[in-house]
């Protein structure tokens, strides 16, 4: 079958009214308020179909699906279709039966919405056979079509950065020397957030401790015994008041206490 002959379904409306439009008295326009638009003469759908390049508008009977008219439309906007000038819901349509007779009707959409898809199907229609006339015509005259030009023209200059790009080069060509460690092994760097290994060193050397020795004050031997406490590993914190009632029951008099406070040293 050819495209021709294919006929697309391309809008329905399911409730339209149908006017008598009364001869113009000047070329101002269509007005639906002119139209008694109370008194519809019909009502049924509208079906818009497309056979090609053209566009037809039909109206049909809503139950049986006869046909009651229908307007050919080869251009939109168009004499075959025209919106009146005080309403978006009203249109004027050229109806033709086919032995060359032609009358001009009123239509009206119940809905606003079903107006605004009309209009819609007319253009998107008509949009695409604007788009198949171009590509007809380049297909029948390909030189005449536009060619992209990305040559120079004349004192068009591009300028390259060299510098940054030998900067990169050299980043990526020194990679960062890792540590060595005893007897010139390298070490992997840390995970992250993880411990570095100790180095194993030869026997009888240790590593220097990393907590310091705890300074002695002389002078206090208050301070002396309270270092030498074993200290436990999560000892919960004391008020100070209880720390120092252990320590007086501990001393045995209130006079050994007295003489104790007095060797404190004062910080």
């Amino acid at each position: 079958m050819e495209e021709e002959d294919y006929e697309a379904v391309l809008c329905v409306k399911p409730a339209v009214h149908v006017y008598r439009v009364p001869p113009r008295a000047s070329n101002r326009g269509y007005r639906a308020a002119e139209w008694q638009l109370d008194q519809p003469a019909w009502s049924g759908r509208l079906r818009i179909t497309a056979k090609g390049k053209t566009a037809f508008i039909k109206l049909e009977d809503k139950t049986s699906g006869e046909l009651f008219a229908q307007a050919p439309v080869e251009q939109f906007p168009g004499i075959a279709v025209e919106s009146v000038t005080d309403s978006s819901r009203y249109f004027v349509l050229r109806i033709e039966d086919g032995n060359g007779r032609r009358a001009f009707i009123g239509v009206g959409f119940v809905d606003r919405g079903d107006a605004f898809d009309f209009n819609v199907a007319l253009q998107d229609h008509f949009k695409w056979v604007k788009q198949q006339n171009e590509l007809a015509k380049q297909a029948e005259n390909p030189d005449q079509a536009p060619k992209l030009d990305l040559g120079f023209k004349e004192g068009q200059t591009i300028k390259l950065n060299i510098a940054n790009m030998k900067k990169k080069e050299g980043a990526a060509g020194n990679p960062r020397p890792r540590p060595a460690g005893p007897g010139g092994l390298s070490l992997l760097p840390p995970p992250p957030g993880g411990k570095s290994s100790m180095p194993t060193l030869p026997s009888g050397e240790q590593l220097p401790s990393s907590h310091p020795t705890p300074t002695q004050l002389p002078g206090t031997p208050i301070t002396d015994s309270l270092l030498s406490w074993p200290q436990p590993a999560a000892a919960p914190s004391a008020p100070a008041t209880d720390v120092w009632g252990d320590f007086s029951k501990a001393s045995g008099s209130d006079s050994n206490q007295t003489q104790a406070n007095a060797g404190w040293v004062q910080f």
